[in-house]
């Protein structure tokens, strides 16, 4: 956990605290609330929003930036873990290795689901090309996308294979 103080832009003091939670799971108990209780801020809010914006990474670490002004506002943003731990979490598994990943496939839904997560940390500018990044991490891997080469869904992909699949979610 790192808490500072900073002045902003418009001259207002600003305090940050960084904590991991687990995903879903923070509470006001340490490391939150001792952190969040002096600065004037509704923990049971702060704790609310946080297990609200990391929902859907349980059972990960998160790391998690609370900016609290002196009138009490705060503001959380949310870090995701890197792609391929999120690929391990939908793969079920711990480690990929050279020996376990050629038995390794996952669904082309979980990494979609796994785009969607790290979209907002992500150049990619639509969730297409937010999904192409995925398969990228797969092929390095070693894993396999609904038992073929990343590089062949790949170019499905381009071909407009899943067009109906990734419109919906592009912005």
């Amino acid at each position: 956990m790192r808490a500072e103080t900073r002045k902003e832009e418009r001259g207002l003091e600003m305090k940050e605290v960084e904590v991991l939670v687990e995903g879903g799971k923070a509470t006001p108990g340490p490391p939150l609330g001792p952190a969040l209780g002096p600065l004037g801020v509704n923990v049971k809010a702060v704790v609310e929003e946080i297990n609200r914006l990391t929902k859907d990474y349980e059972g990960m670490q998160v790391p998690v930036k609370v900016k609290v002004t002196a009138e009490g506002k705060f503001e959380i943003s949310v870090g995701t873990p890197p792609t391929s731990v999120l690929l391990k979490k939908e793969l079920g598994v711990e480690k990929v290795t050279p020996e376990n990943a050629p038995n390794l496939s996952i669904s082309l839904e979980s990494v979609v689901k796994v785009a969607r997560m790290k979209k907002r940390q992500m150049l990619a500018s639509s969730l297409k090309k937010a999904v192409k990044e995925v398969l990228g991490t797969c092929k390095s891997m070693g894993i396999r996308v609904d038992g073929k080469d990343p590089r062949e869904v790949q170019r499905e992909i381009d071909d407009g294979k899943y067009d109906d699949m990734l419109r919906e979610e592009e912005s």
